[in-house]
């Protein structure tokens, strides 16, 4: 049974569908979401997957976003008289997934919350009145007879500290949260077109699931326990089950290469209802990219063992400064000053608090230690914006590009001289691409740019993964295409070359003007394309971005444009 509520102009809907036995998905499917979580571009929407089990008992596992309160609950009671609620399994207390936890209680009083113990902490914070709980972890069971007796399996920060499945006996289906999960909407339950999912599937697992590896596959270890998995209910997009094998091999393939990486930073912070996570979600991303592993701690919840273990075979540690009030976490902080090396570097950022600690006094001792700074502190004073998220992310890809400088300068000098010179034979042109997204500009030389096709008219840009840009060049994004002018490249080459500290103004003393796509046009550029990116494949390194054409200039019709004839094909 399928069933479709909602006012379909709104682009918020409700799709509720029987999966097993005595067992309904509740989807609230969010078509037009464009960003999510981290300031990630979506381009399929996303939905926020809640589940009822009907045994002699009832339990809801997850509740819903706030934006969708009337549509659910309406929902909800449509499908259950919700004073018959025993249980609410609160699989993590993020709010697109707990948002409606308040709201159920007052409708279904009785009922009891099953969570970790963090989360329990975090929820006696967000809802006013008392309420029935009981902390839950691995190999617990609640019998909701009938046969749907739920085990519990404890699977820290996938991607909050506090996270937990819940897999029922009977079913055996297995409710993950934000773990197999994907940001795409659509009226499919479950995975039928692997082809279309794939690339959300794998986006969503690098900006959310890779930081975390190591706990992921901890957590997978744990779910071979339990026996065979029919299903995977998801917190976000499609259920996995036509394709599940495949995907579980994904995770764990993926996870095994993140977490054998032989060099890594470690990640401390934190959590909290506030910005702490997006921050520190943003900062990995901006690591990641440039093959450097991440892992990521909430130092509440972490063993101090656990921390210190980590902060030894870590190359770079990034902390973002905890309440003063927060005596666990400073301890945890003391115990990293304790095991620093010299040959480690490090980063700090606030997270957005009152009472938060001041960075001066950290920084001074690590300095002192002898252990490198490699980025300047991020200090934030009121609710980050995208710019700031963005400085997040640019700082993140600073420790990562100063950990492999190294390791790439041995790569160069291994490779055979008569081949890296006939490589860099291959002549290109020079480019400026330049683009927009509310406050937040950035551009990136370029010279590995080629006509692909003429209806429509298209071009292919290489891309290096590491290019901080790239959050500005996901599919669909737009963006323009400046061509340098033989003659009268330099300065503007020089420009765009230099390097800046995060956050900084790329385009400070340059001349501009706005295209209709809102995108920085160079005005001393000979010619210019506004553009949109259809298409992305990865190729090693580099993402080959096809893009389209809509509508260009050409400032001078006798200028020719820069080329570039490199010595040696290994590097720019």
């Amino acid at each position: 049974m399928v069933a479709l509520t909602g006012n379909i102009q709104n682009r918020l809907t409700i799709q509720t569908v029987d999966i097993a036995p005595n067992t309904t998905a509740i989807r609230s499917l969010d078509w037009d979401r464009d960003r999510f979580d981290i300031e990630f571009g979506l381009q399929n929407g996303t939905t926020y997957n809640s589940y009822l089990i009907k045994g002699d008992r009832i339990a809801l596992v997850d509740t819903s976003h706030q934006k969708f309160r009337d549509l659910y609950l309406d929902t909800l009671k449509g499908l259950v008289n919700p004073k018959a609620i025993d249980y609410i399994i609160v699989s993590h207390t993020e709010p697109d997934h707990s948002g409606l936890v308040e709201d159920v209680l007052q409708l279904a009083p009785r009922a009891t919350v099953l969570a970790s113990k963090v989360a329990l902490q975090f929820l006696e914070n967000l809802v006013h009145d008392p309420f029935s709980k009981r902390i839950v972890k691995s190999g617990d069971l609640v019998d909701l007879g009938q046969g749907h007796e739920i085990e519990f399996v404890s699977a820290p920060n996938l991607h909050w500290p506090d996270t937990i499945f819940s897999y029922d006996r009977k079913t055996q289906v297995l409710y993950t949260c934000d773990a197999f999960g994907m940001h795409y909407c659509s009226d499919d339950t479950f995975d039928v077109n692997l082809e279309a999912i794939e690339p959300d599937f794998r986006f969503y697992y690098d900006c959310l699931m890779g930081p975390n590896a190591r706990s992921l596959l901890n957590a997978m270890k744990r779910m071979a326990n339990l026996g065979n998995i029919h299903i995977i209910a998801n917190g976000h997009g499609p259920l996995l089950y036509h394709n599940l094998d495949v995907l579980r091999e994904c995770y764990q393939s993926w996870s095994q290469k993140q977490a054998t990486s032989e060099t890594i930073v470690a990640l401390f912070y934190v959590s909290d209802y506030g910005y702490s996570d997006r921050l520190v979600q943003s900062i990995a991303h901006g690591v990641q990219k440039t093959g450097i592993g991440v892992e990521i701690v909430d130092i509440t919840s972490a063993e101090v063992q656990e921390v210190q273990e980590l902060s030894g075979r870590a190359a770079g540690m990034i902390i973002g400064m905890p309440p003063t009030s927060n005596v666990t976490a400073h301890t945890a902080i003391s115990s990293l000053l304790a095991v620093a090396k010299s040959k480690q570097v490090f980063g700090l950022f606030e997270s957005y608090g009152g009472d938060d600690e001041p960075i001066d006094t950290l920084r001074r001792k690590f300095i002192e230690l002898g252990v490198r700074e490699a980025f300047e502190a991020i200090r934030i004073k009121e609710a980050p914006d995208k710019t700031i998220f963005k400085l997040c992310e640019e700082s993140g890809t600073d420790i990562g590009q100063l950990l492999v400088r190294e390791r790439n300068i041995k790569q160069v000098k291994s490779l055979d001289v008569n081949m890296e010179k006939a490589l860099g034979r291959i002549s290109s042109g020079l480019y400026i691409i330049t683009a927009q997204k509310g406050q937040a500009k950035a551009a990136m030389l370029a010279s590995w740019v080629a006509q692909a096709s003429l209806q429509p008219l298209g071009f292919t840009v290489a891309l290096a993964k590491d290019r901080s840009i790239d959050s500005f060049l996901q599919i669909g994004d737009k963006f323009v295409l400046n061509v340098l002018e033989e003659g009268n490249y330099k300065e503007l080459k020089k420009h765009f070359l230099k390097r800046l500290l995060p956050g900084s103004d790329r385009f400070a003393g340059v001349k501009t003007q706005t295209a209709k796509n809102g995108s920085p046009i160079l005005t001393d550029a000979l010619a210019y394309m506004e553009c949109e990116v259809k298409s992305a494949l990865e190729c090693s390194d580099h993402w080959i971005l096809y893009c389209t054409a809509q509508q260009g200039r050409v400032s001078n019709p006798e200028g020719l444009t820069a080329v570039r004839h490199r010595k040696v094909g290994n590097y720019y």
